[in-house]
């Protein structure tokens, strides 16, 4: 799971080190959140694309899924990717997916948000329990991506859902937690993955103009960074016989570490 996709410096240090990490870490599926993909707010057709051809097998959304009306047409028609499931059912898109692992198995994912300091939504564990009773016969592996900012509501889903999802792991905070394990029902569990993009920076944007408009309180445009950047995600190990998961780590990746991986490979 990839954690937060802010920008081009996030578009690109996965473009460039996604297959890197997949050699690397010998993974299978890939899940990232790119809400913040298109200029920091967003996400357009054109990144969808470059996400999926870089090798992302699932991208999953949250508050800014509708920033961009452009993806409306992406998120209606193509089944790699899914905005929360607790959003009007009348909005454009799913909240739950199942995708194919390389060796032929069934990957569930569902996309939630979270309720507290987040704007009104449904309730998220109506919602969780309701894509889990529409999952397929068969989808043992189902991860979970909490878009939340509070670790209460991150922590609670995660408790909900022990033993009956392989992982639930939380976007939206830009920052990522130091409390991965492995709950006793056998569900991994991270509340935030972290963020790709620039680290040089105040959650992805320009020091200078969120330090200005929290100061003064002139609105200025909040830019895209572009120092440190880095790819934070995080690595599931799960049991493909009954979904449970047996490990769970961090992943942090430098640019400085991808520029490497390509300079070796030319």
């Amino acid at each position: 799971m990839i954690g937060d996709i802010v920008g081009k410096p996030g578009r690109r240090i996965v473009r460039d080190g996604l297959a890197g990490i997949r050699r690397l870490h010998k993974v299978d599926v890939v899940i990232a959140n790119a809400e913040n993909a298109a200029d920091g707010s967003g996400l357009l057709p054109a990144h969808y694309r470059l996400l999926i051809d870089a090798g992302v097998d699932c991208i999953t959304m949250g508050d800014h899924v509708f920033r961009r009306r452009d993806i409306y047409d992406t998120l209606e028609s193509r089944d790699d990717i899914i905005k929360p499931a607790n959003y009007p059912a009348s909005s454009p898109g799913r909240g739950s997916t199942v995708i194919t692992a390389p060796n032929g198995l069934p990957v569930g994912v569902i996309n939630l948000q979270g309720r507290v300091f987040m704007k009104p939504v449904d309730c998220p564990f109506e919602a969780v329990s309701r894509e889990l009773k529409s999952m397929p016969v068969g989808v043992k592996v189902i991860i979970v991506d909490l878009h939340a900012e509070a670790t209460s509501d991150m922590q609670t889903m995660g408790r909900y859902l022990d033993g009956r999802v392989s992982a639930v792991l939380g976007t939206h905070t830009h920052v990522a937690t130091a409390d991965e394990q492995v709950f006793p029902g056998g569900t991994a569990f991270q509340c935030d993955v972290g963020m790709t993009g620039p680290h040089e920076s105040i959650l992805g944007r320009r020091i200078d103009r969120v330090t200005e408009t929290v100061t003064t309180f002139r609105p200025v445009t909040f830019a895209v960074a572009s120092g440190d950047v880095r790819l934070n995600g995080t690595l599931v190990d799960v049991n493909n016989d009954d979904g449970k998961a047996t490990h769970i780590e961090r992943l942090l990746v430098r640019r400085a570490e991808v520029d490497q991986w390509i300079e070796g490979e030319g």
